[in-house]
């Protein structure tokens, strides 16, 4: 350890800013499940169209990777997914694309069709928190555990009764088989 008086208060920040570091692990082929907000934790995904927005880029970014999503559900001020990729390296590009992409579909969106929505996002302000939360799944019952968790996140919220009343979310395919606007691929 250190010999008191030894660090100074510039080194105390620095171990304990490396401390809070968040690390992406994506060396190896795991399923990631991803989380992300709104700036603020703003609802800014409570109209329908932004969360279509949210949806079709994530098919586009999807798609343009080869890449598979297990799950998903798009809630008013934030995201989960479940996505894996057949190439390990993949997520932070891909998380960058989704977040950059869908922020400027739903700004251009906000300003020519639903300009009183602009008022909940001050000017200058991102759309997105910075950043966002990976999770390595290497099982699957990791893999359904954080399923379910999705799932449930809008009844939880009190926004529906039952996961698959929610029209933004993967349950309907999982409940019902029903298309859900994403491709939806288990992974073994």
């Amino acid at each position: 350890m250190f010999a008191p008086g030894c660090l100074t208060a510039g080194g105390v920040a620095a171990i304990l800013s490396s401390m809070h570091k968040r690390a992406i692990y994506d060396d190896e082929l795991h399923a990631h499940f991803v989380t992300f907000s709104c700036y603020r934790r703003r609802r800014l995904l409570d109209h329908d169209r932004a969360k279509r927005v949210v949806l079709g880029v994530l098919n586009s970014q999807l798609a343009s990777r080869k890449a598979s999503c297990v799950g998903f559900v798009v809630m008013p001020d934030h995201v989960h997914a479940i996505v894996w990729f057949p190439v390990p390296g993949q997520l932070s590009v891909f998380m960058q694309q989704w977040k950059r992409l869908s922020s400027h579909h739903i700004s251009r969106l906000v300003r020519s069709r639903l300009v009183h929505y602009a008022e909940k996002m001050g000017p200058g302000d991102p759309f997105w928190q910075a950043k966002y939360y990976p999770f390595n799944l290497y099982s699957e019952e990791k893999i359904r555990e954080k399923l379910t968790y999705m799932h449930e996140n809008p009844v939880r919220a009190g926004l529906v009764a039952k996961p698959c009343d929610w029209a933004f979310s993967s349950a309907r395919y999982y409940e019902q088989g029903r298309s859900v606007g994403v491709p939806i691929r288990w992974i073994r």
